[in-house]
């Protein structure tokens, strides 16, 4: 299979149905140009009942949407739900040296922010800054 640039590929594993999208990004938009469709019988409530099904209905919908965008999908973007997921806000806080903050201080911070305690069933998946706060001055993206 040819190879394109800018491809985007979205896999959502649903309750009812697993669809792999391929995605080819212009200027314009983004131009779906494959996609694959595979019923889902081992998700309830977003939980996973049957993990070997379930890899198989991934397996099948990703096939189906190379097939029909010709092209070879090697990574993809997956959504993950359920109530099993929790959002969680946090505080990172770091001194800066000197009058500027620098890359190096953000990082600081965020990873100052990940430094609270979870349950040992759980894990951090991703962190997401939502502002910052420089003297007190707040709303600093």
């Amino acid at each position: 299979m040819g190879k394109k640039n800018n491809i985007l590929v979205g896999i959502d594993i649903g309750t009812t149905k697993t669809i792999a999208i391929v995605g080819e990004a212009k200027p314009t938009g983004i131009d779906i140009i494959g996609m694959g469709i595979t019923p889902a019988k081992e998700l309830r409530r977003g939980g996973l009942v049957n993990i070997d099904s379930t890899v198989e209905a991934i397996k099948k919908a990703v096939e189906d949407a190379e097939h029909m965008s010709g092209c070879r999908i090697n990574s993809a973007y997956v959504g993950i739900a359920g109530s099993h997921i929790k959002g969680q806000n946090s505080l990172g806080i770091v001194a800066v040296k000197g009058r500027e903050v620098s890359e190096d201080d953000l990082q600081r911070a965020i990873e100052a922010s990940r430094a609270i305690a979870i349950p040992v069933d759980r894990e951090i998946l991703h962190t997401l800054p939502q502002n910052y706060v420089v003297d007190g001055q707040d709303g600093i993206r």
